[in-house]
């Protein structure tokens, strides 16, 4: 009964969807304050319908209702319990029921917390939020229901993913669709906006915190995908630039320079056009990314779908909105008017330069990530883009990005005289070059990689703390300066916070790129061998049994000189019901390095395939992922973004004559 309840309030989302798209923009082109009105109610019951479905499927899940498809398809009776509920999003259907569940969600947070903006703008941005969820909702029940009955329920599922049997995947995409879908917001301000003819400052600050949150959550939604396929997958790496990890760097990409534009439009009343461009666009990549994982058009280990039916629905989606949009664009954007006037040296046009390079190496990922379909369509070609483009055409515009950060933080606005710019800076950069030199000497030689990215992040995270100490005031007591950087804004902390964490980011990178060792090779029980000065024995290989798979679990010692270091298992576990392997790798983790084993297959001659790996600074990429992440979290809190950013100010009470 319960199940039946959870598809009758997804068919009943869908009429609110429809009520919350058609009565909002009625009543804001008619003038109607109570249509208007009605968007929010609207929204927030949609909210609690999708909840109640939600909640419906996951009960199917955890008591193994196996006369529901989906639940048949992706469950077992022997998961464990957490796999159970991670498993109602780790499938198609279930994972765009989430998606369903968060855009209805921001649409009420929308209504819940937008109360003071303009009631038509307001109106509006739930119109075009309340349209979304009925193209998604209309997908979702007409194309992937995830409350089918089957008429002959199985006596046990079929298993999830093995691959997806894991606590970073359990988390993985709920962040992610936070930040894809959060990014829809962003796009029901920038249409509601075209559709009002208007872009002001109180736009800009109310399109900042959503623009924050979406970019919060794919920052954490990306480290843990990228952590997972560090220690799960066993491979030994952190980024394939595989089309799905792609499609989710793509938003996050375009979501950061929305950022640093909408400062522009707050601060200055500038760039307005380009800002609205790039809401439309962030939004865009996100339907790109779910059509790319949905469709099969591009092969993935992280696909949820290969249904090119599907896709074509998802493809439509895509055409419709971002057609739509940018009609609606290039028929308004002459009325964006920027009102601030800037020098070439100022930080709006610092701020700019940001904008173009996070821009065009978006652009470098699509086009690397759908080339290979496009070659195959236009000329029948099968052709295969892998890491060294992206890692040619890519790196180049982080390397400009990271050298501009310190100087853009410095510039005044309207415009700047470099060499006061750089006064204070001429300290950091000499202390960045001899970073990179002590790191060149302390490695004897080799790659350039490593110490060049010592210089680059050195550069970030000095030039991070010289804008503190600049905006601490120069001449001050000691004391003084503490107590006027107490008082800065949670805004400019969190930029602050979250540069540092880019700088520690690439520094990590840089030096696993650079320093990594592996070794591969055939190992008996009881051998030892040496990588990178330390001591690796095979010490044991024995079979074990979890609760929905067998595992090859192998003991290995490791040790430096007389010292033990530790003892890692890594496992090779194979999964009955899904008939599918999969490498469990052992890290010892550490600051300054991770020791990385993995057991791999017996050998005909005996023996067993073994791989090492000494992985330097591996944990300061993550670390990085974190640090930025909480500059996220500073800055949400701020209060700016809390009390009133976008109301307008009442008019001043007229003033009896005497």
């Amino acid at each position: 009964m319960f199940i039946e309840l959870g598809h009758f309030a997804l068919i009943l989302a869908l009429v609110l969807a429809v009520v919350q798209t058609v009565l909002p923009l009625l009543g804001a082109s008619r003038g109607w304050d109570s249509a208007m009105a009605a968007g929010g109610p609207a929204a927030t019951a949609q909210f609690g319908c999708l909840a109640l479905a939600f909640g419906a499927l996951t009960y199917g899940f955890v008591t193994s209702d196996f006369s529901l498809s989906l639940v048949a398809a992706n469950s077992h009776t022997d998961k464990p319990m957490l796999y159970k509920v991670t498993g109602v999003w780790g499938n198609h259907e279930g994972s765009m029921l989430l998606w369903c569940v968060i855009l209805a969600l921001y649409a009420a947070m929308a209504a819940t917390f937008g109360t003071n903006l303009r009631p038509s703008l307001r109106a509006r941005v739930l119109g075009v939020q309340g349209a979304i969820s009925v193209a998604f909702l209309s997908f979702l029940i007409f194309t992937s229901n995830p409350f089918t009955r089957l008429s002959v329920p199985p006596m046990n599922g079929s298993d999830l993913n093995p691959l997806l049997q894991d606590p970073g995947l359990a988390f993985h995409p709920p962040f992610l669709y936070l930040g894809y879908v959060g990014l829809s917001m962003a796009f029901s301000f920038a249409v509601a906006a075209l559709i009002e003819g208007r872009v002001d400052a109180a736009w800009g600050r109310w399109v900042r915190p959503w623009t924050l949150a979406a970019w919060l959550f794919l920052t954490v939604g990306i480290a843990l995908g990228s952590w997972w396929a560090y220690y799960e997958l066993g491979w030994g790496g952190f980024w394939f630039w595989d089309p799905v990890e792609n499609a989710s760097f793509m938003p996050w990409l375009i979501a950061a320079a929305l950022l640093h534009s909408a400062i522009v439009v707050e601060k200055r009343e500038a760039l307005k056009s380009w800002t609205i461009l790039l809401a439309i666009l962030a939004f865009g990549f996100s339907l790109i990314g779910a059509f790319i994982v949905r469709s099969g058009v591009l092969t993935s280990v992280h696909a949820f779908a290969n249904d090119p039916e599907r896709g074509v629905y998802l493809l439509a989606i895509t055409g419709v909105f971002m057609g739509g949009a940018l009609m609606l664009y290039a028929v308004r954007a002459s009325a964006m008017e920027a009102k601030g006037v800037f020098g070439l040296a100022s930080r709006e046009s610092a701020l700019v330069a940001n904008n173009v390079l996070l821009a065009v190496s978006a652009f470098v990922v699509f086009i690397g990530t759908v080339w290979p379909l496009l070659a195959e369509m236009v000329w029948d070609r099968k052709l295969s883009v892998g890491a060294p483009f992206f890692d040619a055409a890519f790196t180049p515009f982080m390397v400009a990005l990271a050298a501009l950060l310190p100087l853009g933080s410095l510039m005044p606005w309207k415009r700047a005289k470099m060499d006061r710019v750089m006064a204070p800076l001429w300290g950091a950069l000499a202390l960045s070059i001899t970073m990179g030199a002590l790191v060149w000497v302390i490695q004897t030689g080799g790659s350039m990689l490593a110490p060049f990215g010592a210089v680059l992040a050195s550069w970030v995270v000095m030039g991070v703390l010289v804008d503190l100490w600049t905006r601490a005031g120069r001449g001050r007591e000691f004391s003084a300066k503490i107590r006027r950087l107490r008082r800065l804004p949670r805004a400019d902390w969190g930029k602050s916070v979250a540069h540092t964490g880019f700088g520690v980011t690439l520094f990590g990178i840089c030096a696993l790129t650079a320093w990594q060792v592996e070794d591969i090779r055939v190992a008996q029980e009881g051998e030892s061998f040496d990588v990178a000065g330390y001591t690796i024995t095979l010490a044991d290989v024995r079979g074990a049994r979890g609760p929905n798979y067998e595992a090859t679990l192998a003991v290995m010692e490791i040790a430096r000189g007389d010292r033990s270091v530790a003892t890692l298992i890594p496992e090779k576990r194979f999964y009955p019901v899904a008939r599918m392997p999969t490498t469990e790798a052992a890290i010892d983790n550490g600051i300054l390095r991770d020791i990385y084993v993995v057991i791999g297959d017996p050998q005909d001659g005996g023996g067993w395939a073994v791989r090492t790996y000494i992985k330097p600074f591996a944990n300061w990429i993550w670390a990085g992922c974190i640090i930025m992440a909480l500059g996220g979290c500073l800055s949400l809190s701020d209060r700016r973004h809390r009390v009133a950013a976008g109301a307008a100010k009442a008019p001043p009470a007229a003033v009896p004559a005497e």
